[in-house]
């Protein structure tokens, strides 16, 4: 056994030796080659996660949707600034789209693009807002949402899909950012 230091510093035995069978891996590699990067040590529940992921892809493709429409009808006074603002935004959430559609692919599955069915799968919800001020306040409600549902996502996640974990994270650090960006415009506003 390998002996490793403790929170003093003195040496422990270690209980977890890393062993590893490289022959067994090969053998389950060439084995199971068409289920493509789902290996045998894929921890996670594939069908949750897939459903998880084609969620997120609605939810992804609403807030583009919302955030166009918000771009082309901002209107008053310092519009242009916010317009801006939203067709940023609008490409950041299609670049999540996307991300989270070719993570599904990689994991065997189909990216769930169907329109009619974006509403009910979609975390956030899809509100025109009467103003600049209600589009911006319904931008921070949808991006509040996505934060706390990637949150719950990513804790389910945990170590049993890495990598789709930190895909979510990555795109929570953006929602978050969204959400600072709306804060910030809807500041003196009300």
């Amino acid at each position: 056994m390998a002996n490793q230091p403790d929170a003093q510093g003195a040496a422990a035995e270690s209980t977890d030796p890393f062993v590893m069978d490289v022959k067994k891996i090969r053998e389950d590699a060439r084995k199971h080659m068409s289920d493509g990067a789902v290996t045998q040590t894929y921890g996670a529940d594939l069908k949750t996660v897939l459903q998880l992921l084609n969620d997120s892809l609605a939810t992804e493709i609403v807030c583009v949707l919302r955030y166009k429409r918000h771009h082309f009808m901002a209107k008053g006074i310092n519009s242009e600034a916010v317009a801006a603002e939203f067709a940023a935004h609008a490409a950041e959430e299609q670049g999540h789209a996307d991300s989270i559609a070719e993570r599904i692919v990689q994991l065997g599955g189909e990216p769930d693009f169907a329109p009619d069915g974006l509403k009910t799968r979609s975390h956030s919800e899809y509100k025109e807002g009467e103003n600049l001020t209600d589009m911006i306040r319904e931008n921070l409600i949808a991006e509040r949402i996505a934060i706390d549902t990637y949150r719950e996502i990513i804790r389910y996640l945990g170590d049993k899909d890495v990598t789709t974990r930190r895909l979510f994270e990555e795109i929570l650090a953006v929602e978050e950012e969204h959400a600072d960006d709306m804060a910030d415009l809807l500041e003196g506003r009300e």
